[in-house]
């Protein structure tokens, strides 16, 4: 290892950011190589060429300007109005709105923030041991990085060459199975613990349902436009923002047209963030590539697996490691460029191998000891965050189990993109 590496090590350990790591171990193996800066200017005009790229910022925007207005509390009540009388309803309600709030926002932190206040005291006010409540809160901000438009489905595609059509129909089932897998054992702590259950009644569906009647739209904006042919990613992306604009500030009025400068400026500070952080990993992306490392790192793992299954395995296991180190955007720039080529030559199929990917590292937001989640939790609710960690252990068993599932059976995943014919 060169000094020059050692030296990025040492001060990435003293909290040097991620874009500045990125770009000086570029810089640092471009020049090892004998490989000319000037690749990584090369690198940067590229990324600003990608048409994709416009998505990001048009749907970042989106979710914060929801998580400012009131639609965390309407979409809460319009869910509870639903299905509050199910066992586990308010459970139920919990990963239905934190789902949908973060395939929007894209940030579970966004999430936990914005939807565990009016959450947590309902939950316990209705009975729910303190426990669950803060296992479910604290693993449910990530739930929705699978669903339709959610910002790193899109970034994983831009980065794998996979198609993001393919990537939102894929994500669908193995996100219903989730919370599926997750109601069920919310359903069986309140039957144990006799929760009372909400009356259903037309007067409160139809009441909660005028309430947020500007907002139901929202996803099937996105996920039918894009499905019926008629619009593209980007202009879907655009079409949801003006929508989202009009609905919040003219109809509702929850947000002020003098708040509109500093919503932009703080959305427009991540995707920034994200863009910095990509031209430094597209630039060390590109020395992998050259220095055939994707080739190097499938000859040394056939030496020790020889089958689809066990790299599935090894490949879960390292990347469980990755999503509770890294941020997902950081491991989606990073790790994704490495391991595409080698999944391929064990025949993993590229959609499904985004589903593991991103399953992956939804579950490491909450993997203790240094999942997000664990530290966004403790901030909002005050708790330390090892209480927080075995609260959120349950629920990672359903994680895990539904990993094994979208991991094993690739047909959940690629279902729907062949019956939704997906481009």
């Amino acid at each position: 290892m060169t000094p020059g590496i050692l030296g990025t090590i040492l001060l990435a350990l003293l909290g040097m950011p991620i874009f500045a790591v990125l770009a000086l171990v570029s810089l640092v193996t471009y020049h090892s190589a004998g490989i000319s800066a000037s690749s990584i200017t090369v690198e940067m005009y590229r990324l600003a060429e990608a048409p994709l790229l416009i998505a990001i910022p048009m749907f970042t925007f989106v979710g914060y300007l929801l998580a400012e207005s009131g639609a965390p509390q309407r979409l809460v009540r319009l869910s509870q109005s639903l299905v509050g009388w199910l066992p586990g309803g308010l459970a139920l309600v919990t990963l239905v709105a934190c789902a949908l709030f973060t395939a929007f926002t894209g940030a579970s932190g966004v999430t936990i923030i914005a939807l565990g206040g009016p959450l947590l005291p309902a939950l316990l006010a209705q009975g729910y041991p303190e426990k669950f409540v803060d296992g479910l809160l604290t693993t449910s901000g990530s739930l929705g990085l699978l669903f339709p438009p959610s910002l790193p489905i899109i970034l994983y595609g831009f980065i794998a060459g996979t198609s993001v059509d393919k990537l939102f129909a894929a994500g669908i089932l193995p996100g219903l199975l989730l919370i599926v897998l997750l109601s069920t054992y919310a359903a069986r702590v309140s039957i144990r613990h006799r929760v009372p259950r909400q009356r259903f009644e037309w007067a409160a569906v139809r009441a909660s349902l005028r309430e947020a009647a500007w907002e139901v739209p929202l996803p099937f904006l996105v996920v039918g436009g894009i499905y019926s042919g008629k619009i593209t990613l980007n202009e879907a992306a655009s079409l949801t923002a003006m929508y989202a604009l009009i609905v919040e500030v003219l109809v509702y009025r929850n947000v002020k047209f003098r708040d509109l400068p500093r919503i932009l400026t703080e959305s427009m500070v991540l995707v920034g963030a994200l863009l910095v952080i990509m031209a430094g990993a597209f630039a060390l992306t590109n020395y992998f590539v050259t220095a055939e490392i994707p080739n190097r790192l499938f000859e040394w793992s056939q030496q020790y697996i020889h089958e689809r299954l066990g790299f599935l395995i090894l490949l879960n296991l390292f990347l469980l490691v990755v999503g509770c180190l890294m941020h997902i955007y950081e491991a989606i720039l990073v790790v994704v460029p490495l391991i595409v080529p080698v999944a391929a030559q064990y025949g993993v199929d590229p959609v499904h191998l985004g589903i593991i990917f991103l399953t992956n590292l939804e579950i490491g937001y909450s993997f203790p000891p240094v999942g997000l989640n664990l530290f966004y939790a403790s901030l909002r609710f005050g708790k330390p965050v090892l209480s927080l960690a075995r609260a959120a252990l349950p629920f990672l068993a359903l994680y895990f189990i539904a990993l094994a599932v979208i991991t094993y059976w690739p047909a959940l995943s690629l279902w729907l993109v062949g019956f939704v014919g997906a481009k």
